[in-house]
């Protein structure tokens, strides 16, 4: 879109006009925009409602912010943006507090699939996917610490990124980066297009002088061209995938391989222990840190997905002896899987274990479970993109592409190949 603006194809301000015609036309039946927000001329995106964008709440989907003040500044890479030309146009909707596969909260209610009105577009950056695969926001900013711009990018059929842990800056979203668990998660883009993605990694991949966990680590592109080395596995061995989804990341594998790129169905070693090992980081304190925030917001009210969630992160609350070992276990997971990353330049996986749910299904203990496959690479640090690479029953499917930490853009190069031979995203 920038460049059909730079060539005089559309202007600015159509472009825009565009946007916000099309958000009325589809947000009634999505519920994905929980604000509008005053936009000049530029290239639209939109912003999930837990980053700031100066002059409008955030309510982070948490009752107690509901009449929130107006942020005072833009988030970091909301002013990235803004540099460049791009224009914010919506908030987008998310669980309360963020804790759920599902967006759905007690102030702005639930979002719907575009694929399925009865289905959810995951969580929790749900109202970001929606939007954009609704066509009200060419590219958009959500979050990610067990999977939440992953799900929703799989479930809506769009292409996302949960970059290397501390690729982007994460200053000015709710609630704000700190504590042990900062490790675990990533603001990160997500579009219909790999390509999008591509560009919006070397706009928004810098230090941060406010985020110190941000460092000055330069964006490499990938020059492996057919010297890769895959690894693929539709089993973690904790929860099992559907058909479907095994079908898909062996096509995908078999593309690669009949590109005379090196194939191998290899599981990496531990993430059948992911889903427990993220769970207990998080619940290490027995979810206090969570209550305490959500005393402190004002939120004697909280939607049952999130009672749902943290219930079961309380059962790891640990002492300070059993927290060494868990922080132990943690690190070996990550220095075994950055050995097998000596072997293998990515590894091509589910997102999940099948295609979108039904409103209210995602608390089942079989289908949670299933969001072990996107937890896996939260806790390892390592950038994970997805990319639509085939369709079940009119519903998207997905692939997971995985690199070493701080190769993100041989992950984005990988879906772009897959993009380009299976389609990608596709209009609802």
């Amino acid at each position: 879109m920038a460049r059909m603006v730079g060539a005089g194809e559309i202007s600015a301000a159509e472009l825009i006009a565009a946007h916000l015609e099309q958000i009325r036309k589809i947000n009634p039946r999505l519920n994905a925009v929980v604000e509008l927000v005053a936009g000049s001329a530029g290239v639209p995106f939109s912003v999930k409602d837990s980053i700031d964008v100066r002059g409008v709440k955030t309510t982070a989907g948490t009752f107690g912010r509901r009449n929130a003040a107006p942020a005072q500044e833009d988030a970091t890479l909301v002013r990235r943006l803004r540099a460049a030309g791009c224009v914010p146009i919506a908030k987008t909707n998310l669980p309360d507090l963020l804790f759920s596969f599902e967006s759905d909260n007690l102030i702005y209610g639930r979002t719907n699939n575009p694929y399925d009105l009865t289905r959810t577009p995951g969580g929790s950056s749900g109202g970001e996917a929606a939007l954009i695969a609704a066509c009200g926001s060419p590219m958009g900013l959500g979050s990610d610490c067990l999977g939440s711009v992953r799900v929703p990018a799989a479930f809506c059929g769009i292409a996302s990124i949960k970059p290397t842990s501390g690729r982007l800056p994460r200053t000015g979203h709710v609630p704000p980066a700190g504590g042990w668990a900062e490790a675990l998660w990533q603001i990160g883009p997500m579009a219909r297009r790999v390509e999008d993605l591509v560009w919006a990694m070397k706009l928004l991949a810098a230090e941060d002088s406010d985020d110190f966990t941000s460092p000055p680590m330069p964006l490499v592109e990938s020059k492996k061209g057919k010297n890769l080395r895959l690894a693929f596995f539709v089993d973690n061995g904790f929860a099992r995938c559907r058909p479907e989804i095994e079908a898909a990341v062996r096509q995908c594998a078999e593309f690669f391989s009949q590109s005379e790129i090196a194939v191998e169905e290899r599981r990496p070693p531990g993430v059948d222990e992911a889903y427990e090992l993220e769970l207990a980081l998080l619940g290490a304190d027995g979810a206090e840190g969570i209550d305490n925030y959500l005393k402190d917001a004002g939120s004697t009210e909280v939607h049952p997905f999130l009672t749902h969630f943290v219930d079961q992160m309380r059962p790891y609350r640990a002492t300070a002896g059993e927290f060494a070992k868990r922080w132990t276990q943690w690190d070996e997971y990550r220095a075994n899987l950055r050995r097998f990353f000596r072997e293998y330049d990515a590894i091509l996986c589910p997102v999940y274990t099948g295609v979108a749910l039904k409103h209210g299904e995602s608390v089942i203990e079989e289908n949670f479970h299933g969001f072990s496959y996107t937890m896996a690479w939260s806790v390892a640090g390592a950038p994970a993109a997805t990319v639509r690479c085939a369709s079940h029953d009119g519903l998207p499917v997905n692939v997971q592409v995985v690199t070493k930490p701080w190769d993100d853009m041989l992950a984005l190069e990988i879906c772009r190949s897959i993009e380009d031979q299976f389609g990608g995203w596709q209009p609802a």
